[in-house]
């Protein structure tokens, strides 16, 4: 009974001192908040792994100092010791992570990706992003193998595995092949630069940007608010647009196929006052040009740039809207047109063919009683003597 008093008195006692302890570093961080960003950001990110923390470390304290070490009266202490040494090590790991975080987030604040040029932030940031899921994988790993070692026989059952690790390295060589490649694939985009996180690309014909890259799959934000997962390995081994890799300054084509009274240099003027009013051209280029001039159209392609994708879109579809209704109100006969030329047919009459010539009922170039040998009726009885050819009568004799 006195033991049980005991350790009653101790786990008030210890969360009497966790709460004091959380409430004093709660008024420490509150106060360099005011003065230093960073301490705001560790206050709210290790918060509740470091009172959980405290607060098994102290309950684990006050069991230890008030049930004595007596096997025979108390069986049970030994594992109630090993569950609070499991639970030291989870709330362990999970501030170790939390802290680990913080740190790779603390030097993202310098690289903002909020600006017009932001190549070098994004890098920065895809790969912060694949070290901290490297970091947390880690530190989990690491946690998960603590906890196996403190139970009994881990080592004879860690023994047996060693001693069959040739085959078991095969199979799982060869059930995680996949995952492997992805692996090795997403931490060769974090370091390759061949895509950023915010990187606008174009894959199976779809426009996007990079939303997330993670050690296996690549999320990327398409144009229609869907999300569009890849594997890592695509970007790898697959060909594809990246249209921000060096920059984000891209330059765009429009293109009116018109009439061939269209003029050109009127319309270089318009294109002009049109990009003098718009707040999305970069003022890098502006070109008008008649690239082909066959098949009844005259073909005028107008190139302009913009600071990024989305700008040169917008900006594309301004001037194709302010070129149609420019040359709806002012030239409409520059509008395109499609010629025909209609003609009047006259039927000849069919030459009527001339007199039959005595050749024509000729066979075998001989005449009409030659002719009749071949198209005649042939006569197989009735035939008189005085018809039969000399020769055929001496051959019946």
């Amino acid at each position: 009974m006195d033991i049980l008093l005991r350790l009653l008195v101790a786990i008030g006692f210890a969360l009497l001192v966790t709460a004091a302890a959380a409430l004093v570093l709660h008024l420490v961080f509150r106060a360099l908040a005011r003065r230093e960003r960073w301490a705001a950001a560790l206050s709210r990110r290790t918060k509740h792994p470091t009172r959980a923390t405290l607060l098994v470390a102290l309950l684990w304290t006050a069991f230890t100092t008030s049930v004595p070490d007596d096997l025979r009266r108390f069986p049970w202490r030994d594992d109630v010791s090993h569950v609070f040494l499991i639970a030291m090590i989870g709330v362990g790991c999970w501030l170790a992570c939390e802290l680990a975080i913080f740190l790779e987030s603390l030097g993202l604040h310098r690289y903002r990706v909020d600006v017009p040029d932001n190549r070098v932030a994004r890098r920065v940031r895809t790969q912060v992003l694949i070290i901290r899921r490297l970091t947390v994988a880690v530190l989990v790993i690491i946690a998960v193998g603590a906890i196996l070692l403190t139970f009994p026989g881990v080592e004879a059952a860690g023994a047996s595995v060693l001693a069959s690790a040739g085959l078991l390295s095969v199979i799982a060589g060869l059930a995680a092949q996949s995952m492997l490649g992805n692996v090795f694939a997403g931490m060769q985009l974090a370091f390759s630069g061949s895509i950023r996180v915010d990187d606008v690309v174009v894959v199976e014909g779809q426009w996007g940007r990079i939303e997330e890259i993670t050690l296996t799959y690549v999320v990327v934000h398409l144009w229609d608010d869907r999300r569009f997962v890849l594997p890592s390995t695509y970007f790898t081994s697959t060909p594809f647009e990246n249209w921000t890799r060096t920059s984000s300054e891209l330059l765009g084509a429009v293109e009116f196929d018109l009439d061939w009274r269209v003029s050109p240099s009127e319309m270089r003027l318009e294109l002009d006052r049109i990009l003098a009013t718009s707040t999305i051209w970069d003022g890098r280029t502006k070109v008008l040009q008649v690239t082909d001039a066959v098949g009844g159209f005259v073909r005028v392609r107008i190139l302009v740039t913009a600071p990024d994708a989305g700008g040169l879109f917008d900006l594309r579809c301004y001037v194709r809207e302010e070129m149609v209704e420019w040359m709806q109100r002012q030239h409409p006969e520059a509008l395109p047109l499609q010629r025909m030329q209609l003609t009047e047919t006259t039927t000849t009459p069919r030459a009527r063919r001339g007199p039959r010539s005595e050749n024509d009922s000729q066979l075998f170039g001989e005449g009409d009683e030659r002719s009749a040998l071949f198209t005649g009726p042939i006569r197989t009885s009735g035939i008189r003597p005085d018809e039969v050819p000399p020769d055929s009568e001496d051959q019946h004799r």
